[in-house]
C-alpha cells in the first residue's frame, strides 16, 4: 500500500489542523492505521492508531484530549483532527500502516511496515 500524508501547514497555538493520509490500493479496509511524529534529534513519537474497522483508537498521552484519529474506509483515507494545538506539537507527521492482526493496535514503529511521506506541522506561539 501506498501513503500520502497531507494538510499540515502553518497554525498559530490554539488553533486547529486536519491532516488527511490518502492510500492506493483496494486493501485499506484490512489495514490498521497509525500517525507518528518527527522532531529532528529526537526518536519518532507516536500519536495515534485506529484498527481495521475504526473501532478502536489509541492516543500518545501527549495528546489525549486533543487529538483525534478517524478513518473512512469507503474513501481509502485516515485523517487526524488537531485541535488546542501547542508550539510543542510542531513536527513532521507520518502516516504509517500495518495489515490488522486482529491483536492490539500497534504503538511503535516497528510494528508499521508502510510509511508515507510526512506532512510539516508548525505551530507558532
Amino acid at each position: 500500500v501506498q501513503l500520502q500524508a497531507s494538510g499540515g501547514g502553518l497554525v498559530q497555538a490554539g488553533g486547529s489542523l486536519r491532516l488527511s493520509c490518502a492510500a492506493s490500493g483496494r486493501t485499506f479496509s484490512t489495514y490498521d492505521m497509525g500517525w507518528f511524529r518527527h522532531v529532528p534529534g529526537k526518536e519518532r513519537e507516536f500519536v495515534a492508531a485506529i484498527n481495521w474497522i475504526g473501532n478502536s483508537k489509541y492516543y500518545g498521552d501527549s495528546v489525549k484530549g486533543r487529538f483525534y484519529i478517524s478513518r473512512d474506509n469507503a474513501k481509502n483515507t485516515v485523517f487526524l483532527q488537531m485541535n488546542s494545538l501547542k508550539p510543542e506539537d510542531t513536527a513532521v507527521y507520518y502516516c504509517a500502516a500495518r495489515s490488522a492482526t486482529g491483536l492490539s493496535i500497534g504503538r511503535s514503529v516497528n510494528e508499521y511496515n508502510y510509511w508515507g511521506q510526512g506532512t510539516l506541522v508548525t505551530v507558532s506561539s
